[in-house]
């Protein structure tokens, strides 16, 4: 079932969804199973799994060093499947610009579609560690947008090099990203948002939000989105703090701000299982307000742990 489907069918009430990140290559999927386990008692419709791109790792050979492109968590599309079926729960594959070509990425569709994946996440993704800006890779896209667009061509049974008269087309529910205190890269909120407009013109059917410690800059956004036309569903996406290191880390990486309230409460904290409790409370906090204002989903981001997210799902759902 489509995300979408999901939201129309709760008639108001607030759904349970949460991000995972697939484990590294050698790693076992049980830990995997052992962390989404104890979330499913709260019936979440759909679980989002991402997508990483290629990196570059250094060989030592013949006291050389050997640079090298890989990726360390591939299997993306094969643990939606497993998911799938193991917990009979909806999927969505986070599709990336960055690291495919267009050929790749109508391959990644193509198995979706026989797997009966019926939504994406349509993502730009990040530079890699050695670019100053995103750099398409060769025959990939350089937009989101462009990604919408390739994935609305295939639900019209439109493929890269022919079109194909078929009965089974595919017809996937596009999600995208949205960022409440604006994109990195971004010179205005404003501009942010012509972006976001452009995707949902394109073809995308709801946004997800970067995290966000503050819910007056999501509900701000929200109305500024509807002020610019954009009228599909509107994801807060929600991230516990769990580390000191978070106070410096998030800010950094995501350019979003942190509430003094919160600042002060991890600051005080004498150790990384007190600030995981203060992340706990904190987000409770946020999602009882964002509940109550009746937003379509909350949705976690849970970087492979789960007791955190239990914890807040166990005050809510």
């Amino acid at each position: 079932m489509k995300v979408t489907e999901h939201i129309k069918n709760a008639n108001g009430k607030t759904l349970f969804s949460f991000e995972i990140i697939p484990p590294q290559k050698g790693s076992n999927i049980k830990e995997l199973y052992n962390n989404i386990d104890p979330l499913m008692e709260f019936k979440p419709p759909f679980i989002d799994v991402t997508t990483s791109r290629e990196q570059h790792v250094y060989i030592e050979k013949d006291g050389l060093l050997d640079r090298k492109i890989t990726r360390m968590r591939p299997g993306t599309v094969g643990i939606c499947a497993s998911l799938k079926y193991k917990y009979n729960v909806d999927t969505v594959p986070h599709v990336l610009c960055g690291g495919f070509s267009r050929e790749e990425t109508e391959y990644l569709l193509v198995d979706c579609h026989y797997l009966g994946i019926d939504n994406v996440m349509a993502l730009r993704g990040d530079a890699m560690s050695h670019q100053k800006y995103f750099e398409p890779s060769k025959g990939g896209h350089q937009y989101a947008s462009e990604l919408v667009e390739q994935i609305q061509n295939l639900n019209k049974g439109k493929y890269l090099h022919d079109v194909i008269e078929a009965s089974d087309k595919a017809d996937f529910c596009i999600g995208v990203a949205g960022y409440p205190e604006k994109h990195i890269e971004a010179p205005s909120l404003q501009s942010d948002l012509k972006r976001l407009k452009h995707k949902v013109d394109s073809g995308a059917d709801y946004v997800v939000t970067q995290m966000f410690f503050d819910n007056k800059k999501y509900f701000e956004f929200v109305e500024a989105a509807k002020q610019a036309g954009i009228t599909v569903p509107i994801i807060p996406g929600i991230k516990p703090i769990a580390t000191k290191r978070h106070l410096q880390l998030l800010p950094q990486v995501f350019k979003i701000d942190l509430p003094e309230d919160l600042i002060n409460a991890v600051e005080s904290c004498k150790d990384n299982k007190a600030v995981r409790q203060v992340g706990v409370e904190w987000a409770i906090k946020q999602s009882k307000e964002l509940q109550n204002a009746g937003v379509p989903v909350l949705h976690y981001y849970s970087m492979g742990k789960s007791d955190n997210i239990k914890a807040i799902a166990e005050q809510l759902f």
